[in-house]
C-alpha cells in the first residue's frame, strides 16, 4: 500500500475527508508497517554498535577524529530517536492510545532536516558512516510522510481548482 492510496498525489484530500482521517488510514496502513519496523530495526542496530564496536573503533581514533565521532554519533542518535517518536505517535494512532485529531498538533511534527555542507571526517570509521546515511536516509522519507500527511493536505474540503477558476470567471463577467 502506498501513501497514495489514503492520499492522492495532489494532496488534496476527496470531499468529506478529514486530515485526522487521513492520519488514521496511515496508521493502519502496510506502509506504516514497514515504516515503523524498519525505523525500530535501526534504532536497535546502531545502539548496539554504538554500544559495542563503535565503541571499541572510538578508542582507537585520534583526539580530532574521536570529538568528530561524539559530534556525529549525537546527531545520528538525536536524529533518530526524532524518527522513533514519529512512529510512536502514529502507532499510538492506530492502537486508538492518541487521536488522529491530537496527533495533527504541530508539536509532533518533524523538523526540516539540515543538510550537512561540511563533508564528515575522512578517518570516521565506515559503518558509521553507513549508520548515518541510512538514518538521513529514512527521515527523509519520514519527514515526506509528515508533510504530505499533516502540512499538504487542507483542513477543509478539497477545493476543485477549475471549479474555482470557472466561478472567478463568472464572477468577472457578471460585473
Amino acid at each position: 500500500m502506498s501513501l497514495t492510496e489514503f492520499m492522492p498525489s495532489d494532496a488534496l484530500i476527496p470531499a468529506g475527508r478529514s486530515r485526522a482521517a487521513v492520519v488514521d488510514d496511515f496508521a493502519r496502513s502496510e506502509l506504516f508497517d514497514r515504516t515503523f519496523r524498519e525505523g525500530m530495526e535501526l534504532v536497535e542496530e546502531t545502539a548496539a554498535y554504538l554500544d559495542g564496536d563503535g565503541r571499541r573503533e572510538s578508542k582507537l581514533l585520534s583526539r580530532a577524529t574521536a570529538l568528530a565521532y561524539a559530534g556525529e554519533s549525537m546527531k545520528l542518535t538525536t536524529r533518530l530517536m526524532q524518527i522513533a517518536s514519529w512512529l510512536l505517535v502514529q502507532r499510538a494512532v492506530r492502537e486508538g492510545d492518541m487521536t488522529a485529531t491530537a496527533a495533527c498538533e504541530p508539536r509532533y511534527r518533524l523538523a526540516e532536516r539540515k543538510i550537512e555542507t561540511e563533508p564528515t571526517h575522512p578517518e570516521l570509521p565506515i559503518a558509521l558512516i553507513e549508520y548515518v546515511v541510512r538514518t538521513e536516509k529514512l527521515y527523509d522519507r519520514v519527514l515526506h510522510l509528515d508533510r504530505r500527511m499533516y502540512l499538504d493536505a487542507p483542513e477543509e474540503e478539497a477545493v476543485n481548482p477549475v471549479q474555482s477558476q470557472l466561478d472567478r470567471l463568472a464572477a468577472a463577467f457578471r460585473q
